[in-house]
């Protein structure tokens, strides 16, 4: 297999399910895991008690996935959860950004972006990267939102969180010309299926990985690979079932190595 390291990410239903991810991951196989903010959240003003209750496994909160407007509240929020990730020991913060597509137009990209850049140059003096989660109905959402978004940020400020099922809902599928384009602004590439507008357990949907692992090896090499959970699945045998298909999807395309 290649270099890659794996991370988990899914909504859970229960304090057993919670458990099962905060204590099991690592005897899943994966490196670390993608928190979504109800897993979290409660935590964010007191790390300590994050760190009490769960202990300091290294990858345990490797990646805060957090959402919000770029108000004086939603940045306020967001420069909150980076201080938490820095405390917990994060590498990242992946954030969503909850404005409508609808009602922003070019120029307003552009201001979101000199505005997550400046966010992002701060979360690195706290040795957090800040890594934008694209999002269907959100600001960057088409293919031509990624170019204008990124265009303005060439120090790393802000990096990408590639999601497959989420370019695919937006319309755009050829996502290993996305890979190859931004490559060496990916940091995190949500492994994601689809079948229709729902999401489905990886490997069931509509998506040809294929393409998309050959073209992450190729140039995206770094990046963390995460099984993005959303369909609703167990979570104990979806963490088995991901782990298996992504390992086998980057065996199978370093073995080929075309």
């Amino acid at each position: 297999m290649s270099g890659q390291r794996l991370a988990f990410s899914a909504p859970d239903r229960d304090p057993a399910e919670r458990a099962v991810l905060m204590i099991g991951f690592r005897e899943k196989g994966y490196d670390g895991l993608q928190l979504k903010r109800m897993q979290y959240v409660d935590d964010v003003s007191e790390p300590g008690r994050f760190t009490e209750r769960w202990g300091s496994t290294p990858g345990i909160a490797s990646g805060l996935i957090t959402g919000g407007r770029l108000d004086a509240a939603g940045v306020a929020d967001l420069q909150a959860v980076i201080r938490f990730g820095a405390a917990v020991g994060s590498e990242r913060v992946i954030f969503c950004h909850g404005e409508p597509r609808t009602e922003v137009d070019d120029d307003d990209i552009v201001a979101f972006s000199r505005t997550l850049a400046e966010i992002g140059r701060r979360a690195r003096s706290l040795g957090v990267q800040l890594s934008l989660h694209h999002h269907y109905g959100q600001p960057v959402m088409y293919r031509s939102d990624f170019d204008r978004f990124f265009d303005g940020i060439d120090d790393g400020a802000v990096t990408l969180t590639v999601d497959t099922a989420h370019l695919v809902k937006s319309g755009i599928t050829d996502i290993a010309e996305v890979i190859r384009c931004f490559g060496p602004r990916i940091d995190t590439i949500h492994i994601k299926d689809i079948a229709g507008a729902a999401f489905v357990p990886l490997g069931t949907g509509e998506i040809d990985f294929d393409p998309i692992f050959r073209a992450l090896i190729d140039a995206a090499p770094t990046a963390w690979l995460c099984a993005d959970e959303e369909s609703g699945a167990d979570i104990v045998g979806a963490m088995t079932d991901c782990h298996r298909y992504m390992t086998m999807k980057l065996d199978d395309q370093t073995r080929s190595g075309v």
